[in-house]
Formats: structure tokens, sequence, C-alpha cells
């Protein structure tokens, strides 16, 4: 790995051991093995390369998302049903108890986001992503070929949902909405839908 590949890596372990508001440059230099400058010249700043990492992080997760479906989204369940629907919240549910570090690393982020404004442009930027990474899983369709209108309002609800989750699932796993109540919940909705 050159400079950049540490510096990221060395990032991440930093958040998850302290946190973004924690970590200094120094910690990130010490963890990499790099130096100072390095963090300058392949990321701009510190914060910039938090941001990054934590981006990344949150990708990872993503990839633990996938249920192994193919590349080409393949599953028993018809794309867009409430079987899949219910299969891939399942699945992303599944990950919650590793994903927890993360997730709290989340909260830290939401919370300090009018104080380090920076990292809040930039983590605004990044929310695009994830909506276009979420939908393949519920529809079938590679995120490469999604058009602009399906990323931002399935995107938007897949997200929401996701994020709603995570605040449940950090507060009480206990009490958080497993998949079948999520799934129980959308189908009376469409029902509902329907008779009006």
């Amino acid at each position: 790995m050159g400079h950049r590949e540490d510096l990221l890596e060395g990032a991440k372990r930093c958040l998850l051991e302290k946190g973004f508001l924690r970590t200094t440059a120094r910690d990130i230099v010490k963890e990499s093995g790099t130096n100072l400058a390095s963090i300058g010249y392949h990321y701009g700043s510190k914060d910039a390369l938090l941001v990054q990492a934590y981006v990344s992080l949150i990708e990872g997760m993503g990839d633990s998302f996938d249920p192994g479906w193919g590349a080409g989204g393949e599953t028993t369940a018809p794309a867009r049903s409430l079987e899949r629907f219910q299969e891939v919240w399942a699945n992303i549910i599944r990950s919650f108890p590793q994903s927890r570090p993360v997730w709290l690393l989340s909260f830290e982020l939401i919370l300090q986001g009018d104080r380090i404004p920076e990292v809040r442009k930039l983590l605004a930027e990044a929310q695009e992503e994830g909506r276009s990474g979420i939908v393949p899983l519920f529809i079938g369709i590679p995120e490469a070929d999604l058009d602009k209108e399906t990323v931002d309002t399935e995107g938007r609800l897949y997200q929401t949902l996701l994020q709603g989750l995570m605040v449940q699932w950090v507060f009480d796993p206990g009490t958080a909405t497993d998949a079948e109540r999520l799934t129980e919940g959308l189908r009376r909705l469409i029902a509902g839908a329907a008779e009006n």
C-alpha cells in the first residue's frame, strides 16, 4: 500500500477507536505509519480524510447488505416484491450487531454537523451515493443503470428506512423493528392505499 491507502486505513481505525472529534492528525499519522504532510497532499485536510474514511466504512457495511444473489441480483423473490423487500431488510438487520460501531460514529457526525460545516457538506454529497447504492438490492437493476428519478425517490425511501432502523437498533435492539414487521407494515399501507 502507498501513503494514501495507509492514511485511509489508519483513519478508519482511529474513527472506530476514538470517534471523529477526538481523532487528531497525529493519531492518524501514528496509526498509519505516514507523516503529517501526507494528509494534506493526499486528502487536503484531516477532516476530508476522516470523511473519506467514514464513507469507506459505510461502503464496507453496504457490501455486507448484499445477500449474495450474484452480480445480476438473482434471488427467488422478484424485484420490487414484498418478499424481496423482506429478504433485503432481514439481511441488513442481520448486519447491525457487527455494524454498531459505525452506526455510533454516524450519530456523532449527525450531532456535530452544525459545528463542522465542511464535514457536513462532504457527507451530504455522499448521501446520494448511498441512495444509489441501496436501490439495486431491492429492484435488481445495477447501480450504473439506475435513472436519477429512481435514485431520488426509491433511494430516499430506502435510505430513510435504513436510518430509522439504525436509530432503533442503536437505542434498543430488543425492541427494534424486524424485517417481518417492517414488511407487514408496508403490506398494510399498500392494502389501505388500494382501498381508497
